[in-house]
């Protein structure tokens, strides 16, 4: 049964520029290659923001970090910061797919944008990709001097894949008790590797992120066939038994998306473990439905997550 009647009709030209991709291990080095040559031709906003390449201590006996630096330009330190982590079902994607998102994110809001280029599976399966994000969550305390950034205000977020480590990792964060984070901020997040499995949703996950690949982004982490015993919470956050403690939250995800009941079982965890949670759920949309930036349910979408970004890093 197709669910295309229920896609928002502004977003529909997508669906033709954007087929569902067929991830195997024989297919993964040609997707990440034709990823990267679209990133080529990616138009990049002028606007006052100054981008630094750094690469900073990984995690113990593992490589350094590649990290992507996005910093206002003017004098207004200390600034809050956003670490940003981006999606790709953990196994493609590099900081560069979201450039021009971070360029106006941090001119927009004022903040330090710090995006992670962590080691993906599954050449590195869990815990790789999450320590990788502790590790530069790590260094941006350490450094928050240098770069101008108040401890205090220091958010950590993505979308997708990134959107679940970013939840993971704020577990992580609240566990090992070294560090902090203000707040989270979970788009469309990837978050159970048991979806699918028990009881699939019959009207999402026709478009861009299907079943097959979601299936094929979670053993690849997990170095395992997905939905089974013993899963860490730091590697797929909705097996976690509490969330308690955890920082203020916000969650979007579309109608339509392969992650709608996850992301909806989260938020409401989330609330009923005290956590303060904003959750939204926008009609028509399917994942990554904000790449047609142009759909009025893009600019709803982009106008709700800065604002939640920009309350939560004033406050």
């Amino acid at each position: 049964m197709s669910t295309r009647h229920l896609v928002d009709p502004e977003l529909l030209p997508m669906l033709d520029m954007f087929p569902p991709s067929s991830f195997s291990l024989e297919t993964l080095p040609v997707i990440r290659a034709g990823m990267m040559e679209m990133l080529k031709a990616a138009p990049v906003p002028e606007v006052p923001v100054d981008v630094a390449e750094r690469r900073v201590p990984g995690p113990d006996g593992a490589p350094d970090i590649r990290l992507l630096i996005y910093t206002p330009q003017g004098d207004a330190a200390p600034r809050p910061a956003f670490l940003h982590i981006h999606g790709g079902g953990y196994v493609v994607g590099t900081p560069e797919m979201s450039d021009a998102r971070n360029r106006l994110l941090a001119a927009d809001i004022g903040c330090v944008v710090v995006s992670v280029d962590y080691r993906l599976a599954p050449e590195t399966p869990h815990p790789g990709p999450v320590e990788d994000c502790y590790a530069a969550l790590k260094w941006l305390h350490g450094n928050a001097g240098s770069l101008g950034v108040d401890r205090a205000r220091i958010a950590i977020g993505g979308e997708s894949a990134g959107g679940g480590l970013a939840a993971s990792l704020a577990l992580l964060v609240r566990d090992r008790a070294e560090l902090a984070v203000a707040f989270q901020l979970l788009i469309y997040p990837m978050l159970d590797d048991r979806t699918t499995l028990a009881d699939p949703h019959p009207f999402t996950g026709e478009f861009v992120w299907t079943p097959p690949s979601n299936l094929f982004g979670w053993e690849a982490l997990l170095g395992q066939k997905p939905g089974g015993e013993g899963v860490s919470p730091y590697a797929a956050a909705a097996r976690a038994e509490s969330l308690a403690g955890l920082p203020p939250a916000f969650v979007s995800v579309g109608a339509l998306d392969l992650f709608l009941d996850e992301d909806l079982d989260y938020a409401r965890r989330l609330a009923r473990d005290g956590v303060p949670v904003e959750m939204h759920l926008y009609r028509g949309a399917f994942h990554g439905f904000n790449m047609m930036a142009q759909a009025s349910v893009s600019r709803t979408f982009e106008r709700d997550y800065r604002e939640a970004l920009r309350r939560a890093l004033a406050e």
